[in-house]
């Protein structure tokens, strides 16, 4: 694809960086005092706390802008009902940048069940309750009330996922994109780094931000399209038909902008225009009047936004909202290689900010020894938000670099004791897989390069992953090297060197991988390789156990209540688990995240997998507490808490044969506590002992961690 944007570091650095690095960006007047600091160019606001390792949004984006040469601090977790909270470090020269932290507010508060969590592990000692719900829209409005006139910039993974009008699973209805409602000048996308560096220098030059209306990975409001730009009505499932406006010589151009009149635009006409610029064309999307009132158009809006994911031939999308359009350029162009280097080379201290004291923090005592090597995702799991975020295209960083930061966290960070708890990223093992023919990468729509196989043209040669793992072993000090991050058992099977490599060494007891479920249908829907991929893995595991003499399990995680498993679907699942021994402790029910492709499935009740007409197949989808709850208590089929809903449903489904006290059923007939009447009477209360777990299953249950 054409990479025609300036280098991440090629833009002469601002003024102020003759102040030098600071030790850690200041969340204080007296840290700005102690720096030489009459103000900050740029406040950057976080639900997070702050923590200055580069696997922190805030701490990266800050560190970038303070290697282009501007002052940043940060305000982390503020007190969202006091406007002064937003006042702490004084009125920012250039904006504030608004984020509710590395996971999405609402997921971070609510169970898949609605329920509220008990802790935040990215708050000081796990604390809960420390950021509002929709953190985005209320830190955005709060800082702009703190002063008046300073632009407001919203990014982060809640703000990406909801740049366009979405469902939202927590109050049940389709919210207008998070753009309007949070008040701000502009929404950055994705991984922004590009987007965010290029607005700093721009508004550093004097610009005025509502003017920025062709920086890629931005969303902005504005009034009309321009002249210039081809517009293709795609407000219809039945097919786009291009817009051309006819001009009025009686009028004068119309300004588009943040500040005009929509309704002063002039009517449009249907015809096929002659010779349009691609990257001057614009997709109308049906409104978000439109989308909240007809499940059909959203699924069809859903579907288009999908399919303009891909840097290489993405279009700008234009929805309106109200009487204003909300205009989304293409994604940002994805990081070379150097860039991404660049960006964990600042002097990080790799702990949370001394302010926090001894408090703990969660989140960072889980990756503080872990490196991120790669970002990205061309799986394309439907219920997952990573693709949608970061891209299909798969950014690497060098080993060079992942070699440089094992060493830093050898010499630098607390509690370091020799051992690398991670080297991954969204997936263990998607390091330097990429489309082997790049012209084809620049224009292809496929959602997934793995689904329903693995694309003939992807490149799965895992040899440079497999020496990162040899030369990573090799660091002095480090004693050893483990993968934790989930891992694409499909594409390993094809490398029998990296599957030895990865099982000899890497594999601390436990290796994560994600079945999601055994049943052609939900998988199907979930963008997922059949089960027989994972049997094949599973040999392959034990083999490679058994021959490096250690006795090691697969975690597998299986999903309940996704689009198009049914009940008989999750019956078939626990059938399954109970054949191969598994007892799974914790398990999870699918929940819908904004801008998800199986969210928008979950809503609409369409497969937008495929295209969308008004007489669609409809998908299964379990709705309603006591389906979702019934769903998940077949993944759990042991725990006799669910024994008396697993028998009701089982005689509903005709399928009362799997009650009764015989290793072929699935749950018995009788309860704890309960007395027989009769010969051979007695207590049937189970003892409690250890579970043995066979070869190849695990009784610990984890919370899956998506990065």
């Amino acid at each position: 694809m054409p990479d025609s944007s300036p280098g991440l570091f090629s833009y002469r650095k601002f003024w102020a960086h003759r102040f030098g690095t600071a030790p850690v960006l200041p969340m204080s007047k007296e840290e700005m005092d102690q720096l030489g600091w009459d103000s900050c160019d740029i406040i950057l606001i976080t639900g997070d706390a702050y923590v200055d390792h580069p696997s922190f949004g805030m701490a990266l984006i800050g560190r970038l802008l303070e290697a282009q040469g501007f002052r940043v601090g940060i305000i982390a977790q503020p007190d969202w009902q006091d406007t002064g909270a937003f006042q702490k470090l004084g009125r920012p020269n250039l904006y504030f940048g608004v984020t509710a932290g590395n996971m999405d507010s609402m997921v971070n508060r609510y169970t898949a069940d609605r329920r509220i969590r008990s802790d935040d592990a990215y708050s000081p000692n796990g604390e809960a309750g420390q950021r509002p719900d929709r953190a985005v829209i209320v830190y955005s409005q709060r800082a702009k009330a703190a002063y008046k006139g300073v632009p407001v910039v919203i990014g982060g993974i809640e703000a990406s996922l909801r740049r366009i009008a979405h469902y939202d699973y927590w109050s049940d209805k389709v919210r207008r994109s998070i753009l309007p409602d949070s008040k701000a000048d502009m929404l950055l996308f994705g991984n922004a780094e590009r987007a965010i560096v290029e607005l700093s220098h721009r508004l550093a030059r004097g610009e005025a931000i509502s003017n920025m209306q062709d920086i890629r990975g931005s969303c902005i409001m504005c009034s009309c399209v321009p002249d210039e730009w081809t517009e293709i009505d795609h407000t219809s499932p039945d097919g786009p038909v291009p817009i051309v406006k006819p001009p009025n010589p009686y009028a004068a151009k119309p300004e588009c902008g943040n500040s005009a009149n929509l309704e002063a635009t002039l009517p449009i006409q249907k015809q096929q225009p002659a010779g349009s610029d691609p990257a001057r064309t614009v997709l109308r999307l049906p409104s978000y009047d439109q989308v909240a009132g007809d499940k059909i158009l959203f699924a069809h809006a859903a579907r288009i936004a999908h399919l303009e994911t891909n840097p290489g031939n993405a279009r700008a999308l234009v929805q309106r909202h109200g009487k204003r359009d909300l205009w989304i350029n293409p994604p940002p162009l994805p990081l070379k290689t150097h860039e991404l280097d660049q960006l964990y080379e600042p002097p990080y201290t790799r702990r949370p900010h001394p302010a926090y004291g001894a408090a703990r923090i969660p989140a960072w005592e889980m990756i503080r020894f872990s490196i991120n090597i790669m970002r990205g995702c061309f799986g394309g799991c439907t219920f997952c938000s990573i693709t949608e975020h970061e891209g299909r295209i798969v950014q690497n960083r060098s080993e060079d670099s992942i070699i440089k930061e094992m060493e830093a966290i050898r010499d630098g960070t607390p509690g370091f004791t020799g051992t690398i708890s991670d080297l991954g990223g969204p997936t263990a093992n998607m390091y330097r897989l990429r489309c082997k023919d790049l012209a084809i990468e620049a224009v292809c729509r496929k959602p997934s390069c793995i689904y329903p196989k693995i694309c003939k043209i992807l490149g799965t040669d895992h040899a440079p992953l497999t020496h990162l793992y040899r030369r990573a072993r090799q660091v002095p000090g480090v004693k050893r090297v483990l993968i934790a991050s989930g891992l694409r058992y499909d594409l390993a099977i094809r490398s029998p060197e990296y599957l030895q490599e990865l099982i000899t060494h890497h594999v601390g007891g436990y290796l994560k991988i994600a079945p999601e479920h055994t049943e052609a249908t939900p998988l199907d829907a979930m963008m997922k390789p059949g089960i027989d991929s994972y049997d094949k893995f599973k040999r392959e595991f034990d083999r490679y156990s058994k021959a490096a003499g250690k006795e090691q399990y697969l975690i597998p995680y299986f999903m309940a209540a996704h689009p198009g498993s049914t009940d008989r679907d999750m019956l078939e699942l626990a059938l399954w688990l109970k054949k191969n021994g598994f007892r799974l402790d914790q398990v999870q029910a699918f929940l819908p995240t904004p801008f998800a492709i199986a969210a928008d499935m979950y809503y609409t009740g369409q497969n937008t997998l495929k295209p969308i007409r008004q007489e669609n197949t409809p998908i299964f989808v379990a709705k309603g507490l006591r389906q979702r709850r019934l769903q998940k208590a077949f993944l759990r089929y042991h725990d006799p808490k669910n024994w008396p809903m697993l028998r009701d449903a089982l005689k509903e489904m005709g399928r009362a044969d799997l009650i009764g006290n015989g290793k072929r059923h699935l749950v018995p007939s009788w309860q704890p506590g309960d007395k027989r009447v009769g010969s051979g009477a007695r207590d049937r209360t189970p003892v409690k002992r250890k579970i043995v777990v066979k070869r190849g299953s695990s009784s610990r249950g984890q919370r899956r961690h998506r990065p």
